[in-house]
């Protein structure tokens, strides 16, 4: 395979100032694709760009619906990696936040929406074009304290299943990569900035990297045409489910 397999195609990353989406950026831009790397963070953003081959910085919230539909539309993307995502806090549903839930909701499922949205038709009219949603293995496996987060990557499993459906015959492809523990910000995020929480998440354990989500990102993204990779679920090797992770006491 050619080291830069993308040559010449449109890519499209949301969350991409820090994490896998920094990751899938860069590791896009490398194999060939002009990124358009989106975030709400414009210095951190710049920062993925310039460690880019080919890259461009678009402060976007993805929240935003009008937002979305008027940076994105006329855009004409081959690659749209949804991949901006978040939780907060790990209470119960009796002890929940709302103002929490919203924001969760607002940026995993609606996010994703109005990422996608705004490009399948051009997709469509071309006869071309490759989703990719970040969904997480907590949407397959609930955990206690996970509720509103877990229904929201339930929630992307069922919009990737949809759009299988609905795009069947279209020529476009769709795949969701669910990863288990990775360490990025996102668990600075969900202990509001605790990093002796968010640190001890990962204590005693070896957690998957942002480039190593991005390397099966990758690998969906540069099969043949005719080669559609639908769901690949990545565990670090000491997480057997979303609730057993195998821990060092050395």
């Amino acid at each position: 395979m050619s080291d830069t397999p993308l040559q010449g195609r449109l890519a499209l990353v949301t969350g991409a100032s820090a994490g896998i989406g920094a990751a899938s950026a860069r590791a896009l831009s490398k194999a060939g694709a002009h990124v358009v790397c989106c975030a709400r963070r414009e210095d951190a953003l710049a920062e993925v760009v310039s460690g880019c081959e080919s890259a461009e910085a678009l402060t976007l919230d993805v929240t935003d619906s009008a937002a979305c539909s008027a940076a994105l539309s006329e855009r004409p993307f081959d690659i749209v990696l949804a991949n901006a995502g978040m939780a907060k806090g790990t209470a119960s549903l009796i002890d929940g936040e709302t103002s929490d839930w919203s924001d969760v909701i607002d940026t995993n499922v609606k996010g994703v929406l109005n990422t996608i949205r705004p490009v399948l038709q051009g997709m469509r009219d071309r006869g071309q074009g490759h989703v990719i949603t970040l969904g997480s293995v907590a949407g397959r496996q609930v955990y206690p304290g996970g509720n509103v987060y877990c229904a929201t990557k339930f929630a992307v499993r069922a919009l990737y299943e949809a759009l299988r459906l609905e795009l069947s015959g279209a020529g476009l492809r769709v795949t969701t990569v669910d990863p288990g523990m990775v360490e990025t910000e996102f668990s600075m995020v969900r202990f509001d900035g605790d990093r002796e929480r968010a640190d001890a998440t990962y204590a005693g354990m070896t957690p998957l990297s942002p480039e190593d989500v991005a390397d099966a990102i990758l690998w969906a993204a540069t099969r043949p045409p005719h080669v559609a990779i639908g769901e690949i679920v990545l565990w670090p090797t000491d997480q057997a489910s979303t609730t057993l992770v195998h821990r060092s006491t050395n």
